[in-house]
């Protein structure tokens, strides 16, 4: 006999295995490019793709009916064009940056500017501490996949270090 030696949330507690598979499964096949998953997104050097898989990966969009519900954390997948990256800027949670296939810089910075780059290639991460400035950018020649999680299932949205995207920050939540 086998037994389940945590109990279920109460709202799996009499789900058939089936419904939780279909509602716990995402394939890549049926993600969504959000090429305006963040403010800075619309801005040359900042451009990049976000695929949602669990939560809404920490943009403020927390409504994607296709992605699996958070419980814990958030986990997206992001596409960098070479050239591409994000603005510096912090989190209320940690955030993990996972390498799957191509080159990233990721970055820590402090509020005086200085910054320290860290090359990561396949099956590398980062872990970016709340309220540590960081980003990255993708400084080689081929496009970049890797995965982010957020630790929390609803973040705030990000906080960039520059006080003009910071203004702005939700204002791509609005635009259609």
């Amino acid at each position: 006999m086998t037994v389940a030696r945590h109990p279920r949330p109460p709202e799996l507690a009499d789900m058939p295995l089936e419904e939780i598979a279909q509602k716990f499964v995402a394939r890549f096949r049926d993600r969504k490019a959000d090429w305006a998953a963040f403010e800075d997104a619309s801005i040359e050097g900042y451009r990049r793709a976000q695929h949602r898989f669990i939560g809404a990966g920490g943009s403020g969009k927390h409504g994607d009916a296709a992605a699996i519900p958070p419980r814990g954390f958030t986990l997206s997948i992001m596409y960098v064009e070479p050239g591409q990256g994000n603005a510096a800027h912090t989190h209320e949670v940690e955030e993990v940056f996972f390498v799957l296939q191509g080159m990233l810089t990721a970055f820590l910075q402090d509020e005086s500017g200085r910054r320290i780059d860290i090359k990561l290639g396949p099956w590398e991460c980062i872990a970016c501490p709340p309220g540590v400035i960081h980003g990255y950018v993708n400084e080689s020649l081929e496009p970049v996949y890797f995965q982010v999680m957020l630790g929390k299932p609803r973040p705030e949205t990000m906080g960039y270090a520059d006080d003009k995207l910071y203004q702005r920050r939700d204002a791509h939540l609005q635009e259609k």
